[in-house]
């Protein structure tokens, strides 16, 4: 019987699919996005000088009070609202969106959605 790979194990695998093909530059960077189970990360990242350019998290001093649960639609749907606006004010218009070997479904569909609302491009 064969041994069945792990559903991280997976994920990686989409995840190094995916980055062969995208990444992000000065003049549009990449979104990505992490999901555990009680939080939701986000970054905007210039991968030509290794740089994180903004980082917002449900753990984040302006979200952290704000929220009864880090680990819903609506809390994901806060995260990118705040990362879009903070991406507006370091000059951010347009990025590339790499969901990380995730389903764009339920939480990462919801911030999507709201850094689209908030004004990024992807």
């Amino acid at each position: 019987m064969l041994n069945k790979p792990s559903r991280e194990a997976l994920r990686g695998i989409r995840r190094q699919r995916v980055r062969r093909k995208i990444s992000g530059t000065a003049e549009r960077p990449r979104l990505n996005v992490f999901r555990s189970l009680q939080n939701i990360y986000a970054q905007i990242v210039d991968d030509e000088k290794g740089n994180t350019l903004i980082a917002v998290s449900t753990l984040a001093p302006e979200l952290k009070g704000k929220l009864p649960n880090g680990s819903n639609a609506s809390a994901a749907a806060a995260v990118g609202k705040l990362l879009a606006e903070k991406a507006q004010e370091a000059g951010i218009k347009q990025v590339v969106f790499d969901r990380a070997g995730y389903v764009y479904h339920g939480r990462i569909k919801a911030l999507a959605e709201a850094a689209r609302a908030g004004g990024l491009e992807f």
